[in-house]
């Protein structure tokens, strides 16, 4: 027993930094905000995608599903990843609520408390989050910005070893957009199975590369029944409120995980699993008309961030975001971020939020109206240039 009113798991979880510059956000008057800070597509859902989830309402499909998911989305996941290459099964895919339970419920199915989970960072938080509330340590790898966070095999297989429960691999990256080597993730999934360990394969970004496609890992390794798939509907297909993730991998695994499931939401929001199945099985031309849009803001990003003196990025290959060199101006990350906040009126996630090797950086979401973030970073660079000639 402990002082603390709360359990020791949830006492070693920080509040996200993302959030807490949301909310300084909103606690800010003023009356032009360019919010860069948040990975959400600004696009509507498709609306045959909505009309689904009207049409399964209407229709009575407002009880319990299995708690793996309704069979045809279960299909069409499986479906989704055997086109990629991957041998999936629907009776090997369970539904969860957002990519973000997929994670947490294959943390807590392979992990046991005292394990340690390998992360490269920057990374999203969650897993980090997760893997303490699971009561596992984090074992943060950080990657290099003097080579653009590339993917270093060599420094994250250093850090496996027989207390590894599991390695979380996120390509796309998120933070830092990279597109990791493939031949070199492979290599981890051995070094992972040598000492008896899983690798998470995040692949929420999938969907969203633009100057080549990316093999989904389960498909290329030669032990595929020690990665775990996860994904969702959230940025393909601009749901993210919809909370629709999934996760595909080996018997066992999704066996468990569809157990405590039940002791967990018991079941995805059933008229949402409807529209998830629009979604995976409809046209797609939205989801072309949303990548084509990111393509093009993520080609003037690039340009735009050339032009301001004294800053630089990885070259973000998938997802939405830059993630940016700030560390020549004074102050943390955290510091430059409130800065650009309450004297720009613009709004950034710090580096710091994704892992030791964030702090220096500034993650800008590109998921936002061009001319918006035109906007957001003609106030960066008025402050990057105000602030560099003050330190003259």
């Amino acid at each position: 027993m402990t002082d603390s009113p709360v359990s020791h798991r949830v006492d070693r979880v920080e509040p996200q930094r993302i959030r807490h510059l949301f909310d300084l956000a909103n606690e800010h008057d003023a009356d032009d905000l360019v919010h860069l800070e948040l990975g959400e597509p600004d696009f509507p859902t498709p609306e045959h995608v909505v009309e689904a989830a009207v049409t399964a309402a209407h229709g009575g499909a407002t009880d319990y599903t299995p708690n793996a998911g309704i069979d045809p989305l279960r299909r069409a996941v499986a479906n989704r990843l055997r086109s990629h290459g991957v041998d999936a099964d629907p009776e090997r895919v369970v539904v969860t609520t957002g990519g973000v339970e997929a994670l947490y419920l294959t943390l807590l199915t392979v992990t046991d408390p005292g394990d340690e989970v390998v992360v490269p960072t920057p990374a999203w938080p969650n897993p980090l989050s997760q893997t303490r509330l699971a009561g596992a340590n984090p074992v943060e790898v950080p990657l290099s910005p003097a080579d653009g966070f590339a993917f270093d095999a060599d420094q994250i297989i250093d850090a496996i070893s027989d207390r590894t429960g599991a390695v979380v691999l996120t390509s796309p990256s998120n933070p830092t957009g990279r597109v990791f080597d493939v031949s070199s993730m492979e290599r981890v999934v051995e070094a992972a199975v040598c000492h008896g360990a899983y690798v998470i394969a995040d692949e929420v970004y999938h969907e969203l590369t633009y100057d080549r496609p990316q093999p989904r890992l389960a498909a290329v390794t030669d032990r595929p029944e020690r990665v775990v798939t996860v994904d969702s509907c959230s940025k393909t297909y601009a749901m993210t409120g919809w909370r629709v993730g999934w996760l595909s991998g080996p018997e066992p695994v999704t066996a468990a995980v569809t157990k405590i499931h039940e002791s967990t939401t018991s079941c995805v929001n059933t008229p949402a699993q409807h529209a998830a199945v629009a979604a995976l099985t409809g046209p797609d031309a939205p989801v072309r008309e949303m990548k084509a849009a990111f393509e093009r803001r993520r080609d003037r990003v690039v340009a735009r961030l050339d032009e301001i003196p004294g800053v630089s990025a990885a070259y973000p290959e998938g997802a939405f975001y830059a993630f940016v060199d700030v560390s020549d101006l004074p102050g943390s990350s955290m510091e430059v971020a409130e800065r650009l906040l309450f004297e720009y009126d613009v709004v950034a996630a710090p580096g710091s939020a994704f892992g030791r090797a964030g702090e220096g950086h500034l993650r800008f979401s590109f998921a936002n109206d061009l001319e918006r973030v035109e906007t957001g970073l003609d106030r960066f660079d008025r402050m990057v240039r105000t602030e560099s000639h003050g330190a003259e």
